[in-house]
């Protein structure tokens, strides 16, 4: 039987105060997971990334990496495990190279090995050219490849990524995703917290959706998406209209003066929210299904937190 990478079983925190970090937490993270965790600002996520990488600790429960308890077994543990947090915290004035050797030479490399290591996983992160260069003239992108080559030299089994592409373009986010789909299928498990809701549909095959320090939906991305009761329609209007529609089957917004949203229930014609439109004198110049379905299901389940 394969052992997973991340197992939780009644784990809980509560902060000074009486703010419930996580609230009796059972998970588990299959090996080779790419595995998405989502939830409102507060809601626990960068509380569950701390206890799972030995940063806080926790008043209940257990928490197992690849079955080495992160308590009992820290050291093992944290082997295991590379993490990219959220905010960028290398010395920008220490040379690229030097801060991928420091990390390895933390994990028990020996220097040879802490440079062979660095040479191997900045040429796989296209930072190579970089090595002798200091951190500070990097861009918002390099600087993330930079800390998941960090993350990576010791050659972990699991990658935890906190919101690895805020604040980069649209061209690094798509960069990085590429990269991180090869680490995955190469056989790295990553469990990702982003603010993104595309991208965790775009990557993850697996979701949990975590509020108030409770998991409150798990399963495939594909399931959840299908729990969905609504389907969202974006329409653009040939004409402004200067009153919302009110449809008796559909819940009604407007996105700008020239596009309408509508909800209706998953399986009604889409011909009857359209005429019931013309009736009202909306012409309708085009249509479309909303994309992103996990920002619909997200703000169903938390009732329209911020992710």
């Amino acid at each position: 039987m394969t052992i997973p990478a991340v197992t939780m079983e009644g784990v809980a925190k509560d902060y000074p105060g009486g703010r419930t970090g996580l609230a009796g937490v059972d998970l588990a993270i299959p090996e080779g997971a790419f595995f998405g965790l989502l939830g409102p600002n507060g809601a626990g996520k960068t509380t569950l990334i701390g206890l799972l990488t030995s940063l806080l600790r926790h008043q209940a429960g257990t928490i197992r990496v690849f079955g080495h308890d992160v308590v009992r077994q820290p050291v093992a543990a944290r082997r295991l495990i590379g993490l990219v947090p959220q905010e960028v915290n290398f010395n920008s004035f220490e040379p690229v190279g030097e801060i991928v050797e420091t990390q390895a030479a933390y994990y028990g490399l020996s220097p040879r090995q802490a440079r062979q290591r660095t040479g191997e996983v900045l040429a796989r992160l296209g930072l190579a050219d970089r090595r002798h260069q200091t951190a500070w003239g990097l861009s918002g992108g390099l600087k993330r490849r930079l800390m998941l080559a960090r993350a990576l030299v010791h050659q972990p089994r699991l990658l935890v990524l906190d919101e690895p592409t805020a604040g980069l373009d649209l061209a690094a986010r798509h960069d990085l995703w590429a990269l991180l789909r090869e680490l995955n299928a190469d056989g790295v498990t990553i469990l990702l917290t982003t603010h993104y809701l595309e991208e965790a549909e775009e990557l993850c095959r697996e979701l949990a959706i975590i509020d108030g320090g409770e998991l409150i939906a798990r399963g495939t991305t594909g399931d959840l998406l299908r729990s969905l009761d609504h389907q969202t329609l974006v329409l653009e209007l040939a004409v402004p209209t200067a009153e919302l529609p009110v449809l008796a089957d559909a819940a009604v917004r407007r996105v700008d003066d020239h596009t309408l949203e509508l909800d209706i229930p998953r399986g009604t014609p889409v011909n009857q929210p359209l005429a019931d439109l013309h009736r009202q004198g909306v012409t309708v110049a085009g249509l479309r299904n909303r994309s992103n379905r996990l920002e619909a299901l997200f703000l169903e389940l938390t009732g329209g937190g911020q992710a």
